[in-house]
């Protein structure tokens, strides 16, 4: 493998049990750079266990991490963060009564020789970053619970780049948002492509991860039913894997996959 195709992202054989409740079960996926992976099921699939694991959440039972093809160990939040990984929940984690620079460096605050906050600084730094990501933004003074919900996924995503990430999991990053706000979120993922940036997408708007991602992976039951170019499958296809873990021929099946034989034949929606 050369250097061009070594992925950004490695996850080998990862398992993790919580009481013997197998939630994430030999799952492997890979992630490259300047790539979209959507990650879909159900709730209690394991994707967002899975993704806790990768962000230092969680620590595995079994199977290894590499990034930039090399084996690392992702023991808490700050390991993940110190390799460039970070992730992007769904309620943003955003203080709501401070402007845009104090989110950008919160717990990690610019101080001048005194001791004292270096507002200046910071906010100087939150405008080249957000010029950078996002030209059309221009309320650096407002509190950030009077910003639009896509100005707010700005602020996030900005943070997340000043802190020099190469790997972004964004956890339902169109969740409750309308669709112009919906079309911005998507404009911020394809800026970061272009950067190199992979990012790893937890949706349950099949819409959204096929207009955006690059593949997707299905999980049911802890495991991955399947993987494939979003060009290969149809969106019934996916919602197949999702309801039923049945792996279409334009996937590459996973140890999650039914059977065709083991599959049901009566009482089945038409997908």
């Amino acid at each position: 493998m050369t250097s061009a195709e070594t992925p950004l992202v490695e996850m080998r054989h990862i398992s993790l049990s919580f009481g013997g409740i197998r939630a994430v079960d030999d799952v492997s996926l890979d992630l490259h750079p300047g790539e979209v992976v959507g990650l879909l099921g159900h709730n209690g699939a394991g994707k967002s266990t899975l993704i806790k694991i990768l962000s230092g959440a969680y620590a595995k039972d079994e199977g290894e991490i590499l990034i930039n093809g090399k084996p690392v160990s992702i023991d808490n939040p700050r390991d993940a963060k110190a390799l460039g990984i970070e992730t992007i929940y769904q309620t943003l984690a955003l203080a709501d009564n401070v402007d845009a620079a104090a989110n950008l460096f919160l717990g990690r605050e610019i101080t001048t020789r005194w001791g004292t906050l270096d507002d200046g600084a910071m906010e100087a730094a939150c405008r080249q970053v957000m010029g950078r990501l996002n030209p059309n933004f221009k309320r650096f003074s407002d509190p950030v619970k009077s910003l639009s919900g896509g100005q707010r996924q700005s602020v996030a995503i900005a943070r997340a780049l000043y802190f020099n990430a190469r790997i972004l999991v964004m956890d339902e990053p169109t969740a409750a948002l309308g669709p112009q706000e919906t079309a911005q979120v998507a404009d911020l993922v394809k800026h970061l492509k272009t950067q190199g940036i992979g990012i790893f997408m937890i949706s349950h708007d099949i819409h959204d991860v096929f207009d955006l991602s690059d593949r997707v992976v299905v999980m049911k039951n802890g495991q991955v039913v399947g993987r494939a170019p979003v060009e290969r499958v149809t969106k019934d296809e996916v919602l197949g894997m999702i309801i039923l873990g049945k792996c279409p021929g334009g996937a590459e099946p996973g140890p999650g996959a039914i059977p065709a034989e083991e599959l049901p034949t009566e009482g089945v929606p038409d997908l």
